[in-house]
């Protein structure tokens, strides 16, 4: 990929990075925890009485999260509004699983392309609604991982085995770009990242795109260390993971999700002290519980607790939240990282380190 450098500078975004190094910047929460507290049936997945488009479709699609800009769309709305009234800086597309691969366990795969264009018409107009001068709102196009993984064998007797290709991922991600910017999403992030190759695809056809457009637009990039041995799921540390990737000059790197914002600390450390981009740490809020109404243990109080220590050390240049965080714990995050200042860091035109 390109350098996003002076020379070719961001045809959308174009305050963030300046604004990274003024503060600590508020990524919104979980998605996927504030549509639970709806307990929405299958009938509200179709989006009946109303919408009768997805009446007859076959199989379940209760669960589907990324219909819902479809069906439920006033929903996905609000979780956006409520996530910018807590002080989010940046909100992301409900696309998380918007793409035909990961479509296809719902049969739904010739319907990621206006998925993706919708949910991001939606934050861009929650964003719009609550801008001003003084803290204008940005739409990240949520990329996820896809149920599938190009590296990673998904049968113990055949380790050579795989369940898609690198050109079907680069396919399903390109479709899914063309969609999120045709909505009008100010960034992208390729997030929740367990397989490296996986997001290679993703930045590949991202590449395809600005290159064939003339766009460019500010790139984020998260990982998720999936337990204490520090490594994604793939195989690699969070530094052999930085390398592989640090050609895109991401705007921001880190890790989001799996471990929450304790066990999280060492590699958070870690990118700190060896990335020339902004450090971004969106954490679960602790671990799994399934007697919580969330799902997690932890409460507003705790989680901003946790991820401002990453603040106060001077680890961080936008925080947030993943899996079990609301617009209470969002708020809390913003109001403890207020007080801080954000990480130093370099561009990717200095040959210094941060």
């Amino acid at each position: 990929m390109q350098s996003n450098g002076m020379s070719q500078p961001y045809t959308r975004g174009q305050a963030l990075p300046e604004l990274l190094k003024q503060r600590i910047l508020i990524l919104d929460g979980a998605m996927g925890t504030m549509i639970q507290q709806y307990k929405l049936t299958e009938a509200d997945y179709r989006g009946l009485p109303g919408n009768t488009r997805f009446a007859d479709h076959p199989g379940d699609i209760k669960g589907n999260n990324e219909l819902l800009v479809l069906t439920q769309p006033q929903i996905i709305s609000k979780i956006h509004e409520q996530y910018l009234d807590a002080g989010a800086d940046i909100i992301e597309t409900n696309t998380f699983g918007a793409t035909s691969v990961a479509q296809e366990d719902y049969k739904m795969a010739g319907l990621a392309r206006e998925m993706n264009e919708v949910s991001a018409k939606l934050a861009r107009a929650a964003c719009e609604k609550y801008s001003t001068a003084d803290k204008p709102r940005f739409a990240a196009g949520a990329i996820g991982p896809t149920p599938k993984t190009a590296s990673i064998s998904p049968d113990v007797n055949d380790p050579g085995a795989r369940n898609v290709t690198f050109d079907a991922l680069r396919a399903s991600y390109r479709e899914q770009i063309e969609g999120l910017f045709a909505g009008g999403v100010d960034l992208f992030l390729v997030e929740t990242i367990f397989d490296t190759l996986n997001a290679k695809a993703a930045l590949f056809a991202l590449d395809e795109f600005f290159e064939e457009t003339g766009e460019r637009l500010p790139v984020m990039i998260s990982g998720t260390v999936t337990d204490a041995s520090g490594r994604i799921l793939s195989g690699q540390t969070v530094e052999a993971f930085w390398n592989s990737l640090r050609h895109i000059k991401p705007l921001t790197f880190g890790l989001n999700c799996a471990l929450g914002a304790a066990l999280m600390r060492p590699y958070i450390a870690e990118l700190s002290r060896i990335c020339d981009a902004a450090i971004s740490c969106y954490p679960n809020a602790g671990l799994p519980n399934p007697m919580s109404d969330t799902g997690f243990d932890e409460t507003p109080d705790i989680t901003s607790s946790l991820v401002d220590g990453f603040a106060k050390d001077g680890l961080v240049n936008l925080v947030g939240g993943c899996c079990g965080t609301t617009p209470d714990h969002i708020r809390a995050i913003a109001n403890a990282v207020a007080k801080r200042k954000p990480r130093a860091f370099y561009r990717e035109d200095s040959e210094a380190a941060a």
